[in-house]
């Protein structure tokens, strides 16, 4: 009863004398044994014996303990909160670390990485040096980081990548966001770094998905391993896109502003730093507002990094905003685009980047752009003439000038070169230098009256006949009758023969109506034949090519010109300039005629006006105009003696300007003309010769000789160079001259040739009525006419 008393006894707590500072834990006797049985207990008086042996311990308040456990008071939380972050972070690390790996091991070996080529540019430059154009996927040429405007590399550091200098090739929280982006469904945009996007570029496809970013991290990586921050930020420069088919800053310097990224000032670094956001959307060709205000931004981007100061950005803000050009403008891209092609015949296609030195004189491509759009515009709209064309070319046959249509933005198609249209007229001089050739003379009397060849009746423009004329008279009034007398004489073979001879490439038909020019060819091509006139009977080969260089300075390709063959006798050459000089003077092309200079030209008008052409020439360059329409369509009757003499003579004008006016070759130059030939006087007409005449083609008039100072045809020249004989119109810019070994060159001593073969017959609509058969004007004579007989008065012929 006693010991359960004591079990009864309540005992209070007390938290105060040596209990208070006990802890609490179990005596021995209330402690289990693994057989389940309790331990023995010892006496009370033991235990407490024990408790007064203990060193006595602080005892912990519940709050204190709680706080002990970090379960607690303010900083619990926060505690918690760092340290699942800590245990996240290191669970997202592993996760990508192992897609690092796993991406990774999807790409090639670290070892097996290089840098792609850049496409190659053709950098294309004038007799002068200067650009006229770049051209190749890239627009423009690559420029050593020193080479640029020192505002360009500031700007894009500034709006593109910050810590450019400072990073590592990724910028963590550029890439943080790019992950969230990807994660949420978002598509993935800025946190890129100019490594990054260098990475992109050269390496990826454009695809915004997690294993290209992986790759591009890759990649960032092992460029800022392999090349220093410069190296890095000018291939950036150099190949990034700018909108407009421009990669580099070089190809957008050009493309917008028509300069070099030398030469860029701080407004413009701005804008095409700008563009980089959205190459298209911000082109200042298509929204010069949003570019404008992109810049803004990138100034402002640059005075918080320090590039510029407090004034420049007031300078550069209160500058009107860059004009850009909505397309590539201007007529030299025509050349440019001869060029293209014509390099591409005398090397293939560049591998590498490459310097074309070109014959094209900046100066007079923009006199003549300038030329046919002052024609143009004044007349060419109630005359229903909407394109134009020009070639110039010196002696040699170098083109100074191209233009091939009223507005390089609005058409690339060159018409001077590409376009194949009949000369009409035009065409004329080679018949009466092959009528020469044969034998006649400028004072040689023809009849200008009704001609019928088969069942073709040629006539003339105004619908007029004169009589008896010379020859001299016919050409300079382009009479039509006369010209298809001297086809059936010299024979329509030997004027496509002569043709050819002097540089018209394209088939000719050997008919009757060549005479009036029915057969196509291209305006740069005829010019260049007509070039044989002007300097004494050398070939002109027209070409554009001067020299081709890579960056290096190896010369790949140089043009000789120097020793043309000789096509035409000087004889014939000086007849065919007086002649044509009278053109001018008092014939069809009176209105392009020249203050204090002779020259000498030829018009062409083709059937239902739809070609007009004007082809002439001084003492030092000769020049090609056509007007017309691509659709073929007719203008109101324009003439070649309207439209194309008047841009033919503003153009002239001002290409001779600096010149010492000349005479024309075979004028104050000793060359004696050769006389006239003698005509026979003219006999009364017997019974004998009517009798004989009977039979049709038996009486004819005997062949009057060649007086001997009048050489006849020229032969081809020997085909050893030193045999040939030079021109005296070598232009020294282009002298000594000789292409590489290696470099497979053209002989420009062959003729070309055969040009005797037989040609297909024009449709019948073409000369402005029935055709000839193919077999009329096959054979012809070299002498006179055949005389009309009794036969042919009572056949009706």
């Amino acid at each position: 009863m006693a010991a359960r008393g004591r079990s009864d006894r309540r005992v209070e707590p007390s938290f105060e004398g040596p209990r208070a500072r006990d802890d609490i834990r179990l005596d021995a006797d209330e402690r289990m044994v693994g057989t389940g049985r309790p331990v023995r207990r010892p006496p009370k008086a033991e235990r407490e014996d024990d408790r007064a042996e203990r060193p006595e311990r602080p005892r912990l308040s519940r709050r204190k303990a709680s706080q002990r456990r970090g379960g607690g008071g303010f900083f619990g939380p926060l505690r918690s909160l760092v340290y699942w972050c800590i245990v996240l972070a290191i669970w997202g690390g592993i996760g990508v670390g192992g897609l690092v790996l796993y991406y990774g091991a999807q790409m090639p070996a670290a070892s097996t990485w290089s840098i792609p080529d850049r496409p190659p540019n053709m950098k294309i430059t004038a007799i002068d040096g200067s650009v006229i154009a770049n051209r190749g996927s890239t627009g423009g040429e690559a420029l050593a980081l020193e080479e640029m405007s020192p505002y360009l590399p500031q700007a894009v550091i500034a709006i593109e990548d910050r810590r450019f200098y400072s990073h590592f090739g990724v910028d963590p929280f550029g890439l943080a966001r790019a992950l969230v982006n990807n994660l949420t469904g978002q598509p993935i945009q800025g946190g890129s770094t100019i490594t990054q996007q260098l990475a992109k570029n050269l390496f990826l496809s454009p695809e915004r998905t997690f294993e290209r970013k992986i790759q591009e991290v890759l990649l960032s990586f092992w460029l800022e391993h392999k090349f220093s921050k410069d190296q890095i930020l000018a291939m950036y420069l150099n190949r990034v896109f700018f909108g407009s088919n421009a990669y580099g800053v070089e190809a957008a310097s050009r493309r917008y502003f028509n300069k070099s990224a030398r030469d860029v000032n701080l407004g413009e670094a701005a804008t095409l730093a700008g563009l980089l956001k959205a190459p298209s959307r911000l082109s200042p060709a298509r929204d010069p507002q949003a570019a404008e205000a992109r810049a803004q931004v990138v100034l402002g981007a640059m005075r918080e990094e320090g590039y510029i100061t407090d004034s420049d950005l007031k300078t550069a803000m209160s500058q009107p905003p860059a004009k850009a050009k909505s397309y590539w403008s201007g007529a030299q891209h025509y050349a440019a685009d001869m060029v293209v092609d014509e390099v591409k015949g005398l090397i293939g296609e560049p591998k590498v980047d490459i310097v074309v030195e070109t014959t094209v004189d900046l100066r007079l491509e923009e006199a003549a752009e300038k030329a046919l759009n002052d024609v143009l515009k004044k007349e060419g709209g109630k005359l229903n003439a909407s394109q134009a064309a020009l070639v110039s070319v010196d002696a040699t046959g170098a083109i100074r000038a191209l233009v091939g249509g009223r507005d390089y933005a609005e058409s690339q198609f060159n018409r001077a070169v590409k376009a194949k249209r009949q000369p009409g007229s035009a065409f004329k001089p080679f018949v009466y230098a092959a009528a020469l050739e044969a034998g006649a003379r400028p004072d040689s009397i023809r009849n200008d009256a009704p001609v019928k060849i088969g069942k073709w009746t040629p006539e003339n423009f105004d619908e007029k006949y004169r009589g008896d004329v010379t020859l001299a008279s016919a050409l300079a009034q382009s009479l039509n009758t006369i010209a298809a007398q001297l086809v059936m004489e010299v024979g329509p073979e030997n004027v496509v023969s002569l043709a050819h001879r002097l540089g018209i490439d394209s088939d000719l038909q050997a008919n009757a109506s060549i005479a009036l020019g029915t057969s196509e060819v291209s305006l740069v091509e005829l010019t260049s034949a007509y070039a044989s006139f002007m300097n004494g009977g050398y070939k002109a080969t027209p070409h554009i090519v001067r020299r081709i260089l890579d960056t290096d300075g190896k010369v790949l390709y140089e043009a000789d010109y120097t020793n043309p063959p000789r096509v035409l006798s000087e004889p014939v050459a000086a007849t065919m300039n007086s002649m044509m000089n009278r053109v001018i003077n008092e014939g069809t092309g009176r209105a392009a005629r020249l203050d204090g200079w002779q020259a000498a030209a030829k018009t062409g008008t083709t059937q239902s006006f739809r070609d007009a052409l004007f082809v002439g020439y001084t003492s030092i360059m000769t020049t090609g105009v056509w007007f017309g329409n691509d659709d073929g369509a007719y203008m109101k009757k324009v003439t070649g003696g309207g439209l194309p003499a008047r841009a033919w003579k503003e153009y002239m004008t001002a290409a001779m300007k600096g010149y010492t006016p000349t005479p024309l070759f075979g004028t104050g130059r000793g060359l004696v003309l050769p006389p006239p030939a003698a005509q026979p006087a003219s006999e009364p007409t017997t019974i004998g010769d009517i009798i004989s005449g009977i039979l049709p083609g038996s009486a004819r008039r005997a062949q009057e000789e060649l007086p001997p100072d009048y050489p006849p045809a020229p032969r081809p020249p020997a085909q050893d160079s030193a045999s040939v004989e030079r021109t005296p119109y070598n232009d020294p810019t282009y002298g000594n001259l000789v292409p590489p070994a290696d470099v497979p060159g053209r002989d420009y001593r062959q003729y070309r040739g055969p040009y005797d073969a037989p040609a297909a017959v024009p449709p019948g609509e073409v000369g402005g009525g029935p055709v000839p058969p193919g077999e009329v004007g096959a054979t012809g004579s070299t002498g006179q006419p055949r005389q009309t007989t009794l036969f042919d008065i009572l056949m009706g012929q």
